[in-house]
């Protein structure tokens, strides 16, 4: 299945494709068909001249790691849903602000990981390497630790007031 991912300098016709029979021989076909030469940087090693195509060339990343990693999508989604629960809860700002920067370390390593895990695609093909195994597997495995402390975080701060509330009714 072909991804039908068009964007141009402020919209896009669908955001968020269905990344589901990607693979990574196919990450270098699919940047060229997803974003246009305006989009992509010829000369990627410049700095980019306007802060505003800096954060566009941040938001293509991440609409890029969104559309094409299943973790991400799930780890946002379990952001919103800790987030909705506190504000649900109404936790005090300290505990919503600890919640929300243990979700956004998760996020970080994710697309951190992600762009490992391209380097070491673009660096090796198709060919099976140790170390590249070990890179991969070292990146996975942080993005792992942050989620399991995210889950502590949020079982520490969110678990108090559902009992509060329930044994106090």
């Amino acid at each position: 299945m072909k991804a039908d991912f068009k964007m141009n300098h402020f919209s896009s016709t669908r955001l968020f494709p269905d990344a589901t029979n990607l693979r990574p021989n196919h990450i270098s076909q699919l940047v060229k068909e997803k974003y246009p030469s305006e989009i992509r940087r010829k000369s990627a090693w410049h700095i980019s001249p306007n802060i505003f195509l800096s954060f566009q060339y941040a938001w293509t990343g991440i609409c890029y790691t969104f559309a094409t990693q299943r973790n991400f999508r799930i780890h946002t989604a379990m952001t919103f849903i800790a987030i909705g629960i506190s504000g649900f809860l109404k936790v005090n700002s300290v505990s919503m602000a600890i919640i929300t920067l243990t979700c956004a370390l998760v996020l970080i390593l994710e697309l951190l990981n992600t762009a490992l895990e391209s380097i070491v695609d673009l660096t090796v093909g198709q060919s099976y390497h140790e170390l590249a195994k070990v890179a991969k597997d070292c990146a996975a495995g942080s993005v792992l630790i942050s989620a399991f402390a995210a889950l502590l975080v949020a079982f520490f701060i969110i678990i108090p007031p559902i009992i509060d509330t329930n044994f106090n009714s």
